[in-house]
């Protein structure tokens, strides 16, 4: 069975929407930092921290898009942004902005502990709200 996290922009994050493109910024971004970090120990770390390929499927479009592995730990994880109505603790209704993170059942533990890390940096650099494979909640916005 697939197995989902998700990141919700909740009102004190620091944007209310994102787009898949922007999501894939993000995913690149991580990737140059963990280069450059490999750069600087003269050890190839970006194949051990992102041993993915950016996959970009037509029927996805502006959806979703998955990162794939060919390394024998790891296998695919999708991502994709969709909204959904939240209420208030005022009964009012809001459109919130998320993106789900899902694991396919093929996937291994490597995949979910590669998840687990895309999530918290996604989740730190939009200060969100990160919903986690395990049901538990992380808070990266400035709570009152």
């Amino acid at each position: 069975m697939a197995q989902n996290a998700y990141i919700k922009l909740v009102p004190s994050s620091a944007k209310q929407t994102i787009t898949i493109e922007e999501v894939k910024d993000l995913i690149y971004y991580y990737k140059n930092i963990t280069e450059k970090t490999g750069d600087q120990t003269n050890w190839p770390y970006e194949n051990a921290a992102f041993p993915y390929v950016v996959k970009d499927p037509e029927e996805g479009k502006d959806k979703w898009f998955y990162l794939k592995s060919d390394h024998e730990r790891y296998y695919a994880i999708l991502i994709g942004v969709d909204k959904e109505i939240v209420r208030n603790e005022e009964g009012e209704e809001r459109e919130q902005v998320y993106i789900q993170v899902t694991l396919p059942e093929q996937s291994t533990f490597g995949d979910k502990g590669k998840a687990n890390e895309f999530c918290k940096f996604i989740a730190k650099k939009l200060k969100a709200e990160l919903h986690l494979f395990n049901e538990r909640i992380m808070y990266f916005y400035p709570r009152k």
